[in-house]
C-alpha cells in the first residue's frame, strides 16, 4: 500500500477529510518556504503539495504566477527544489508529498522522476499534460512507484472520465471550475455534482482544488463527498502582503481552521 493510500485509509478511520496545502518552494525565499511548510504541517496538513516554480504556469492565477516569479527571481531551480525535498525529509516530516511540476521541468531535467522517488515523493501532478499524452510519463512513474495524479474537470466527458479512472492511482484531483487557480468567493454546486458523478464509477479518493480560500469551502466540499481539499493561492496572498513572522502566524491560523473544517465536513457527510 502506498503512503497516499495509507493516509486516506487512516483519515477515513478517523472520520476526517484530508487537508493538502500547496506551496511553491522558494517563494519568496528558500528559507521562508521551508518555515512555511513546517507551519502548515503544524497546523494539520495531511499531505504536502510542493510546486516547482515555472516561468509560464498556465494553470495558475495571479497569486501563484506572482509566487513563481518571486521564487525564480530569488534563484530557485529544479536542482534547489530537490535539495529542499531532501531537507524536508531530513527534518523528520513523513507526510505524503505530492510534487506539482509543469511538463517542461520534468522532461528538461534528466532523471527527474528517479530523483523524486529517491527523495521520498509519493505523487506527481503535471498541470499542463493532458491525460491522452501521459502514457510515457505514466509508465515512468509506475516504474518508480510514484502515483501520477490525474485530473478531472467539469468539462470532462463521460468517456474520458472512465479512461482516467481506469489509470488513476493515489487520488484524483477534481478541478472545481474552468479557469485558473486562485481564491473565489464560493464553490459551485456543480463541483459537488461532479464529485458524486465520479464516485459512482470509482472508490479512489477525490481531492478538490481551485478556488478554496475559506474553511466553509472545505466543509462544503468534504460534506458533499470529496475526500480532501487542495488549498494554496490564499496562503501565497497572505504571505506576500505581510511581514514574515506575521504571515506565518496568519497562514497557521487559516490552515488550522481549514483542517478543522475538513473534520467537520466529514462528520456532516456520515450523519446525513
Amino acid at each position: 500500500m502506498s503512503r497516499l493510500e495509507e493516509i486516506f485509509e487512516k483519515l477515513s478511520r478517523k472520520k476526517e477529510g484530508a487537508f493538502m496545502p500547496h506551496v511553491y518552494v522558494g517563494d519568496p525565499s528558500y528559507e521562508f518556504s521551508l518555515r512555511l511548510i513546517e507551519k502548515l504541517k503544524e497546523a494539520g496538513a495531511d499531505i504536502l503539495e510542493l510546486g516547482v516554480p515555472f516561468s509560464d504556469p498556465i494553470a495558475d492565477g495571479p497569486a501563484f504566477i506572482a509566487a513563481c516569479e518571486r521564487a525564480l527571481r530569488a534563484g530557485m531551480t529544479p536542482q534547489k527544489f530537490l535539495q529542499a525535498l531532501k531537507e524536508i525529509r531530513s527534518s523528520g516530516i513523513k507526510s505524503p508529498i505530492v510534487v506539482t511540476a509543469y511538463a517542461n521541468t520534468i522532461f528538461a531535467n534528466r532523471g527527474f522522476i528517479e530523483k523524486l522517488a529517491d527523495l521520498g515523493v509519493d505523487g506527481l501532478i503535471v498541470p499542463d499534460m493532458p491525460f491522452e499524452e501521459s502514457g510515457e510519463l505514466l509508465a515512468k512513474t509506475n516504474e518508480f512507484e510514484i502515483d501520477l495524479i490525474l485530473q478531472i474537470a467539469p468539462t470532462t466527458s463521460d468517456e474520458r472520465l472512465i479512461k482516467i479512472l481506469e489509470n488513476a492511482s493515489g487520488f484524483v484531483y477534481v478541478i472545481n471550475f474552468e479557469g485558473v487557480t486562485g481564491p473565489r468567493e464560493d464553490i459551485p454546486e456543480s463541483t459537488i455534482e461532479l464529485v458524486k458523478k465520479v464516485r459512482k464509477h470509482s472508490e479512489i479518493p477525490l481531492v478538490a482544488g481551485f478556488g478554496i480560500s475559506k474553511p466553509e469551502h472545505a466543509r462544503k466540499l468534504i460534506a458533499g463527498g470529496a475526500d480532501g481539499v487542495a488549498v494554496g493561492s490564499i496562503f501565497a496572498e497572505i504571505y506576500s502582503e505581510n511581514e514574515e513572522n506575521q504571515a506565518l502566524q496568519k497562514v497557521f491560523e487559516l490552515a488550522k481552521s481549514i483542517k478543522e473544517a475538513c473534520v467537520k465536513g466529514y462528520k456532516e457527510r456520515i450523519t446525513k
